[in-house]
């Protein structure tokens, strides 16, 4: 696994490297220096966007020692902070708030039956998302249409194939196998708190019983997702980029579908530049400002990206429990 995802990383690298030094590198960069206080904006935006990611996975953690809004928006920023600057694959963030959760006494069993479900809600409302950004498009009287159109309609439906059969699997017996996989992976990466995991599956099932819990997680993760609408509106306007809303719902919606699909590099390197460079050319956006684009969002990753990682192994270090505050 470890040299798949390093080969995984160098493609990646290569990739956005080589659509960095193709496309004008010198004015990618003038575009970068010019974002001014938007950056600020778009730094701002996505730490709302954080916290309303992290009040998606409270309703499903069915445990009195939850996480407040704080503790659960700061495990969220974890995550997101993990998975974007560790050179390993997006579900070890996943991995990394499960044992932070569990640290603070909450159920095993519930933290991870939760987490399962909250990528399942979260799946889903993308796929809303992105349908939703899909039919925006159609609306668009000068968004170009032809193959990259086409790869869009076929992303957004693979998605959405991908996320039924792993909402399907859970319910069919999926987490029978992790309760004999989970051990041995905790073993490998040496956390042995992950390791048996007994029962597992009736507990995921029964969460899926509780609809109301569902249907707030699968809310929140839809706001998040049209905050994220706002932020890269932001970084269109720190670019220069003529574009309204509407484009910037597109952009959103199709860019995360491209990152979601890219989930085995470290960061989707590469995968998210190139399929950035796709959807703003639907709107006639060059390219040298659609991976100035990608950039600063790169840029943001880095600036709120650091410090959660930081929190992280100093959490560790100092035995710093999650905050336990009950959400209303």
């Amino acid at each position: 696994m470890i040299w798949t995802t390093a080969v995984s990383l160098l493609v990646g690298l290569a990739i956005a490297v080589a659509l960095i030094v193709t496309n004008d590198p010198g004015e990618i960069l003038r575009l970068l220096l010019e974002t001014g206080w938007w950056m600020v904006a778009v730094l701002a935006l996505n730490a709302a966007q954080i916290v309303v990611s992290g009040l998606g996975w409270g309703p499903l953690i069915d445990d009195p020692r939850r996480p407040g809004v704080l503790g659960l928006a700061w495990l969220r920023w974890i995550r997101v902070s993990t998975n974007a600057l560790l050179p390993v694959v997006q579900a070890v963030g996943e991995l990394i708030r499960a044992q932070l959760l569990m640290r603070r006494g909450v159920n095993k069993l519930r933290v991870i039956a939760s987490l399962a479900i909250d990528l399942g809600t979260e799946m889903a409302s993308q796929i809303v998302f992105s349908l939703l950004g899909l039919a925006v498009l159609m609306m668009i009287p000068h968004a170009a249409g032809g193959s990259a159109m086409t790869w869009a309609v076929l992303g957004t439906v693979l998605g959405a194939g991908v996320t039924g059969v792993f909402i399907a699997a859970q319910h069919w017996g999926l987490f029978r196998l992790v309760e004999r996989m989970l051990p041995k992976l905790a073993a490998r990466l040496g956390w042995a708190s992950l390791g048996e995991v007994s029962g597992l599956h009736d507990t995921v099932v029964q969460l899926y019983r509780q609809p109301g819990r569902l249907w707030r997680s699968g809310a929140w993760h839809f706001a998040s997702w049209l905050i994220g609408v706002l932020e890269t509106w932001a970084a269109m306007r720190a670019l220069g980029i003529e574009a309204g809303l509407a484009e910037a719902l597109v952009i959103e919606s199709l860019g995360q579908a491209v990152r979601s699909a890219g989930f085995f590099i470290p960061g989707a390197l590469g995968v998210q530049e190139g399929g950035y460079v796709l959807i703003c050319a639907l709107f006639g956006i060059p390219p040298d400002k659609a991976i100035a684009l990608v950039l600063v969002r790169r840029l943001r990753d880095i600036i709120l990206g650091v410090p959660g990682v930081i929190s992280w192994r100093w959490s560790i270090a100092a035995g710093r429990p999650v905050g336990t505050r009950s959400l209303p």
